[in-house]
């Protein structure tokens, strides 16, 4: 099973649910300087929160299942990095604007395309959103005829199965298809819809970036790259290509994919990889 770090925490004071750090860069490169920043930023605060010490937050390796990776990000960032954290570093001239995320119940996935050494692109409007961990909902591509084809290509899950385009992942199981990301917002402020969106997300690595995307499919993120928010371990892609694409030409041998590699081709069928990015919140 998979283990949670016992390490003892530091209690300090807060207990709010939604609050600005407008102390704090974006840059979330180091997880010990951001403990510190926390630290000092809210000392002096009057209620309790729990931050842990920083041997807990140590960067993941990359062979560490997505699993256990989310284990670790609930348990030790979540309440770390959200709910809020400002956009910017201030000033003395233009204190930074605060954005407030809230946090997610549980960590939801994005499905990305683009060029992995960049930080900013177009093409937003062709990634998907999935809400659930796909993969305990999947089903393994072996089973496909008895647990899927069989039951009119419904998965025993519940998700319908698109003959016509369908996603895999690095385990060989079967997934459902991930929904449109959403890329505008509305401001309850205002009331206006705002044609951007801001997520909070991470590769559970070294970085945790807020991540832009607007309605035109434009993106940016605020620090580091593509690449740097994928979480590596978690291997995507969709499969097309009408009659002659069936998840009966897999290779099964093909099958755990290593971390960072590309996923099998399938005869028959046309491949598109994505990138996988943990969504730990979204900007209210």
């Amino acid at each position: 099973s998979d283990a949670t770090p016992q390490n003892q925490h530091t209690t300090h004071k807060t207990n709010k649910r939604f609050f600005q750090l407008n102390s704090i860069p974006m840059n979330l490169k180091s997880a010990g300087g951001i403990v510190l920043s926390i630290i000092t930023t809210h000392l002096q605060e009057s209620q309790s929160f729990s931050v842990p010490s920083s041997s807990q937050i140590q960067s993941s390796p990359v062979s560490q299942s997505r699993r256990l990776a989310i284990s670790t990000l609930s348990t030790t960032l979540l309440p770390i990095f959200l709910p809020n954290i400002a956009a910017a570093s201030p000033t003395k001239d233009s204190p930074a604007p605060k954005t407030t995320f809230r946090r997610y119940p549980q960590i939801r996935f994005i499905s990305a395309l683009g060029d992995p050494k960049a930080s900013s692109g177009t093409g937003a409007d062709t990634w998907g959103l999935w809400r659930d961990d796909p993969g305990p909902r999947g089903t393994y591509l072996r089973d496909f005829d008895k647990r899927i084809a069989a039951n009119n290509n419904v998965a025993p899950a519940g998700w319908a199965f698109d003959p016509q385009d369908w996603w895999v992942e690095e385990h060989g199981l079967i997934m459902s298809t991930p929904g449109p990301l959403p890329r505008k917002r509305f401001d309850k402020d205002s009331g206006l819809v705002i044609p951007e969106k801001r997520y909070l997300v991470t590769g559970a690595r070294e970085v945790t970036a807020a991540l832009t995307v607007r309605e035109d499919g434009s993106w940016e993120l605020q620090e580091g790259t593509l690449y740097d928010v994928t979480h590596l371990p978690c291997r995507s892609a969709r499969y097309t290509g009408g009659d002659t694409c069936s998840p009966k030409n897999a290779n099964l041998k093909d099958f755990p994919v290593k971390p960072g590699a590309e996923m099998p081709a399938i005869s028959g069928c046309d491949k598109q990889d994505y990138a996988v990015l943990f969504v730990l919140g979204e900007e209210i």
